[in-house]
């Protein structure tokens, strides 16, 4: 568990999309994919000829086995997938509308299931050396109507063939840390309040174990402790909160609810909200 510390839309060319003929539609605009790992972290995007399938990326880094992988834009997780000691191993695909999908493969774990809509920058697995690979590294695909184009990263092209480093901006200008990465392994956000723009509470839950979290995500003074609460009530029991200065987040606030109506809030500095009682089913 990971815990407190005290350009535009970019678009692919024709030559990658193919050229558009007359009678047929224009290509969707990509969505502005970013580098699949946490802000700050250079990778090598390594791309060479022979690659199966062909314009797909290896993304290498030293010490890579165990290293968070992000979604690379907002987008519904499509497959989830374990083939085991051959081809991709584990990996995941997000679909991200118009066509657009990624996917990311040789994981050592996965963190999403299929159907959980997650946002740019939510982790949804670790990178590793799962599947038919010489070492470990991120293998990565972006598709377009079925077909692996051209990789591009914050509106840079990838260079093909070669290897190029790339410093990920992925969820740069926001709070590195997901609720689902706080809550856990399970979790999926059911509710959220925005708290006029000095954070979001969060509300999720566990379907296997039926438990809801409330997380407190600051967006202001970031990497300064400042005060932060989360709260979670079941109905009928002592409310639990989470409070103190806080320099990302406050919480996870888990308690065991099922089918019991739950109360739940937090605050960033002045800013608050207190849900009703609801969520009852």
């Amino acid at each position: 568990m990971l815990r407190r510390i005290g350009s535009g839309v970019a678009a692919l060319a024709l030559a990658t999309l193919g050229v558009v003929g007359l009678g047929q539609a224009p290509a969707s605009a990509a969505p502005n994919f970013q580098v699949p790992f946490k802000c700050g972290v250079t990778v090598t995007a390594a791309t060479f000829s022979g690659h199966n399938p062909p314009n797909s990326v290896d993304f290498q880094k030293d010490g890579i086995t165990g290293m968070p992988v992000l979604a690379s834009a907002a987008g519904t997780v499509t497959r989830v997938e374990n083939e085991g000691n051959t081809s991709y191993g584990r990996w995941v695909e997000l679909d991200h509308g118009s066509g657009w999908r990624t996917r990311y493969a040789h994981l050592s774990t996965q963190t999403v299931k299929v159907g959980q809509k997650v946002s740019r920058g939510a982790k949804i697995g670790t990178a590793g050396a799962t599947g038919g690979v010489t070492g470990p590294h991120l293998h990565y695909e972006q598709r377009h109507n079925g077909t692996v184009v051209k990789a591009v990263l914050d509106g840079v092209a990838v260079p093909y063939y070669g290897k190029t480093p790339f410093t990920s901006k992925n969820n740069c200008s926001g709070n590195p840390y997901t609720p689902t990465e706080v809550c856990g392994s399970g979790y999926q956000v059911i509710d959220s309040a925005g708290l006029s723009g000095a954070g979001t509470v969060y509300l999720l839950y566990n379907s296997s174990n039926r438990y809801n979290c409330v997380v407190t995500l600051k967006a202001t003074s970031l990497g300064t402790a400042s005060p932060t609460s989360a709260f979670l009530e079941v109905q009928g029991k002592t409310r639990v909160t989470d409070t103190g200065n806080f320099t990302y987040y406050a919480g996870p606030v888990r308690q065991a609810a099922g089918a019991t109506c739950v109360k739940w809030g937090g605050s960033v500095g002045s800013k608050s909200y207190t849900s009703p009682f609801e969520h009852c089913a």
